[in-house]
């Protein structure tokens, strides 16, 4: 290390998923040799996130959680688990933190791993309805199985056609649920992806029995003896013994911005995962960062994300020169589809889309502005996924006319400009 000793000093993280529990372990892997306590109003112990909507929920027992580390690493680590308990207050001249139960922690270095929390709409009636959840936590996971096994009709209605809703409804209709996708906009996915994806993944529910309605703007939620009838505002309805609620998220900022730390689209942070506060980290869901790659300021929702900038932040604690430089990736599970993400479409102005020969589920969209490769879709199809990530770190330039023609097999050198 190229600091003093730090076996005196105390490094506090606040909250304990995926970004969180990796910065503690990073921080023993590369010296930090004082305490390192962390913290999460979540009781239960620090578990994958991403199965809740997807193998989690459609699974018959969950009497286990897939942990992110087993109980054990915690302790041979000498990390201090906080588990339920609420941390309310940060005073960054004073370097402590107060919990709700008015206990006050010393620190020397503060790593905000906040994450973010459900969105949940200002609709007429939300707060009254029956069986009205969110897809977030292990809590919620287990309230959605409990509500659909004491439901005699199983209807659900799913508020909100992006990933969350849609793995959700995959998952509720492997257990026998009648699930109705509602999304606001002209098409699902439409935020995150291109028409042709979209495309795709409404035929998908639809072939699976799932009902994916667009165009579909809830405005209220009418609940009578435990059923609820969701209103449209085209004044169509529908009935639901269970409805999930998948509209986005609101970054946990309230900590740091009451602390003083600067904010822009959450907590804004340097390439050493470093707030506007000497001593005050931030990583994960909750961070508004710059990539070098796309040259722009991006906050991302990604578990890749989380334990990448955990790793810079656990170097630079302790000392070292580093900087976040990473290209982003991302997936999702829906029925036998696995769909593979890399790099941020975000500003294309041209698609390609491969359909493999003899195999409609095995195909990839390219985004492209102008001649640099942005980002690629790959839907069951990992040699798409895996050679899109390798050219666009690589800024390499593709021969579209190639890359359209599906005779030609998608390998390194195939699609490269000549």
């Amino acid at each position: 290390m190229s600091e003093n000793t730090t076996s005196n000093k105390i490094c506090v993280v606040i909250g304990a998923s995926h970004a969180g529990v990796n910065v503690a372990f990073s921080l023993r892997r590369e010296g930090w040799e004082g305490e390192i306590i962390l913290y999460d109003s979540d009781p239960e112990m620090p578990y994958h996130r991403p199965p809740l909507s997807k193998a989690y929920l459609s699974a018959e027992n969950n009497s286990e959680l897939d942990l992110l580390f087993p109980e054990q690493n915690y302790a041979s680590e000498n990390i201090t688990l906080k588990l339920g308990e609420t941390v309310s207050e940060i005073n960054n001249e004073e370097k402590t933190i107060t919990l709700s139960s008015g206990e006050i922690q010393l620190y020397d270095k503060l790593v905000l791993a906040t994450g973010a929390r459900p969105f949940i709409p200002p609709i007429n009636g939300i707060k009254t309805a029956s069986n009205l959840f969110p897809m977030r936590t292990f809590a919620d996971t287990v309230s959605i199985q409990k509500a659909i096994k004491n439901s005699v009709e199983k209807r659900v209605v799913i508020i909100g056609g992006g990933y969350i809703g849609l793995e959700t409804a995959a998952s509720l209709k492997k257990i026998g649920a009648k699930v109705v996708v509602l999304e606001r906009e002209e098409r699902v996915l439409e935020r995150v992806t291109a028409p042709e994806m979209s495309t795709f993944f409404s035929k998908l529910h639809q072939e699976n029995g799932v009902e994916v309605l667009p165009n579909k703007n809830v405005v209220s939620i009418k609940t009578s003896e435990g059923i609820n009838e969701v209103v449209c505002d085209d004044n169509t309805s529908y009935k639901a013994d269970l409805i999930v609620v998948g509209v986005g998220i609101k970054v946990n900022i309230d900590l740091a911005e009451k602390a003083g730390v600067e904010i822009e689209n959450g907590i804004k942070v340097d390439s050493s995962a470093k707030t506007s506060d000497a001593n005050i980290y931030a990583i994960g869901d909750c961070t508004y960062h710059f990539n070098p790659h796309y040259n722009r300021f991006i906050r991302l929702e990604s578990v890749q994300n989380a334990v990448d900038q955990a790793k810079v932040a656990a170097l630079a604690i302790c000392g070292n020169q580093v900087e976040y430089n990473a290209i982003p990736w991302f997936w999702s599970d829906q029925y036998d589809v696995k769909l593979q993400m890399v790099g941020l479409s975000k500003g294309y102005n041209e698609v390609i889309q491969r359909i493999e020969l003899d195999n409609d589920k095995c195909q990839s969209v390219w985004y492209f502005k102008d001649n640099e490769l942005l980002a690629v879709d790959a839907v069951n199809n990992g040699k798409a996924y895996v050679l899109g990530g390798r050219f666009i770190k690589g800024k390499q330039e593709i021969d579209k006319l190639k890359l359209k023609d599906v005779s030609i097999p998608i390998k390194p050198t195939s699609f490269l400009k000549d």
